[in-house]
């Protein structure tokens, strides 16, 4: 099973840089997309039917142009879940899980902290959300929660680890981030990929992606129990539809 997460950054915009034929070319069972930007009503869905994706769920804000979140399946997941049932979370549209029968995935936008206010809304979603995975997971045992959680999480994870005062590599996220691992879940490309430094999130300014300035943000994070299944976890810094590039997963049944 292959699957991909990508943060498309307005995924309209992503779609004229050649999204579509890129989704066809790279063939992922399923693909998480994080910060769609758009309403199912805003666009063509039959493209995603015609590249193979004919089961297509949407979890948008309720503010148009904002956040949201979306998952692309070439087989009909037995459940689709929206949100978390916590208003303040499912307000912006940051979760939207399928269930299959050997694992339930989740594509997860976690906030940013731009400013002291989003910063507070993230802490608040971070305290929030682990509560809320703490009790799926004794529910849904095999879960993979991928996605852009706004994190770096070691010094190995950004260009520039002197940066501990700017929200994204801030020791109380890093912090969180070390706590949600140790709650039963693997850094799947870190674990495949214990001294690569890699990154999938480059900011559009001072050239960072040409010069290799940047950060990982990505994650596909693997309920412990299906730590075996783990065959391979890569990035795919090619493709360049978005701030953020594509990571990958596949799982072995």
């Amino acid at each position: 099973m292959k699957i991909i997460s990508y943060n498309v950054n307005g995924i309209r915009a992503a779609i004229n840089k050649g999204f579509i034929q890129w989704l066809q070319a790279a063939n992922p069972d399923v693909i998480c997309i994080q910060e769609t930007k758009a309403h199912q009503e805003q666009l063509t869905v039959s493209e995603f039917e015609i590249a193979g994706y004919p089961y297509h769920y949407w979890f948008s804000a309720q503010k148009k142009g904002y956040s949201s979140v979306a998952i692309f399946c070439k087989e009909k997941p037995n459940n689709v879940v929206y949100g978390t049932g916590i208003e303040s979370i499912d307000v912006e549209g940051r979760n939207l899980r399928v269930d299959f029968d050997q694992v339930s995935i989740m594509s997860l936008y976690l906030p940013s902290g731009t400013n002291d206010d989003r910063l507070g809304f993230k802490f608040k979603y971070m305290d929030e959300f682990l509560e809320y995975i703490n009790q799926l997971k004794k529910e849904i045992p095999n879960l993979i929660i991928c996605g852009d959680y706004n994190i770096c999480h070691e010094e190995i994870d950004i260009h520039n680890p002197k940066m501990k005062d700017v929200s994204g590599f801030l020791p109380e996220e890093r912090k969180w981030m070390g706590e949600f691992i140790n709650n039963g879940f693997i850094d799947s490309y870190r674990y495949l990929n214990p001294d690569k430094q890699e990154y999938s999130w480059w900011s559009y300014r001072a050239n960072a992606r040409a010069n290799n300035k940047g950060w990982r943000l990505d994650y596909a994070m693997v309920a412990a129990p299906l730590k075996n299944h783990i065959s391979r976890a890569y990035i795919l810094s090619e493709a360049k539809h978005s701030d953020h590039c594509p990571i990958a997963l596949e799982l072995k049944f």
